[in-house]
């Protein structure tokens, strides 16, 4: 059954359907990143998502003709993370992940919901693992990598720091927010544990009902539970600490008499104004 419905997969991509090319992203002039170091880059960076993210929301028009965008690919791509030590690597490879994915949204604009990037759409693309974050379009020293091989195989594997599922932003709404700044060496702790409240305390995305003991969370943590803990109890206990209390307090004493509950994922970009 399955061999059938990957074979329906291919042909409709064959055929032409919706996103069959993979989506767009413009080529790296390197010779943009002449004069740029990481610093550098890194505030160049800052000032484009001051102008063009407020309240977790991105003005994708705006972004994708403004010309800073490819000058920041091009500072990223031109440094070499091997030289970078624990933290700024961390720190370096969360804002590669985000411009990137800011880049191939606003690239494709209009974009209603980030599956629509996907090779052949929603289905064939995660039939054939051909979805947006499948697609190595993303340039780091000289290497050619896909945004699942950054997260996956990079971020969660080197660093095993849960945080970072708090910063990295696939442009879905139910994401975590996008900082209006890049993350940096010196600020990275602060950052993640700022985005983790902000995250957690948001209720359109994650919800705590003392009354009832029900967790209404994010399927991120679904997803992704190994990275926070073995079981729920052990999960819900490391959410604690960027809860308020008395909520935080009842899960530290009371975890195992939690009910965890994972909300839906909405998967609408996070613009500013709506795609038409």
């Amino acid at each position: 059954m399955r061999a059938l419905v990957v074979a329906v997969a291919v042909a409709a991509a064959s055929l032409g359907a919706p996103g069959c090319a993979g989506p767009r992203v413009a080529p790296v002039d390197t010779t943009l990143a002449r004069g740029l170091d990481l610093d550098g880059t890194l505030a160049l960076y800052t000032a484009l998502l001051r102008d063009h993210v407020h309240d977790g929301l991105v003005d994708y028009p705006a972004l994708a003709h403004d010309p800073r965008l490819p000058r920041v690919l091009a500072g990223l791509a031109a440094v070499d993370p091997d030289a970078l030590d624990r933290r700024a690597a961390m720190a370096f490879w969360i804002d590669v992940y985000n411009a990137w994915m800011l880049e191939v949204v606003a690239r494709n604009w209009p974009v209603r919901r980030v599956t629509d990037l996907h090779t052949g759409g929603r289905v064939v693309g995660y039939l054939l693992r051909r979805t947006v974050w499948d697609h190595d379009f993303v340039r780091v020293g000289g290497r050619r990598l896909t945004l699942s091989t950054v997260e996956h195989r990079i971020l969660r594997a080197r660093f095993r720091d849960p945080r970072v599922h708090f910063a990295l932003v696939c442009a879905a709404r139910s994401c975590p927010p996008l900082r209006a700044s890049a993350y940096t060496p010196d600020s990275l702790d602060a950052q993640l544990d700022d985005q983790a409240r902000r995250f957690l305390r948001d209720p359109r995305r994650n919800r705590f009902d003392l009354g009832t003991r029900t967790a209404s969370i994010s399927k991120i943590f679904g997803w992704f539970g190994g990275d926070f803990g073995g079981d729920d109890a052990a999960r819900l206990r490391r959410l604690a600490r960027w809860l308020p209390d008395p909520v935080a307090a009842d899960i530290r004493a009371h975890a195992e008499r939690w009910r965890i509950r994972h909300l839906p994922y909405d998967w609408t970009v996070n613009a500013a104004t709506a795609a038409p």
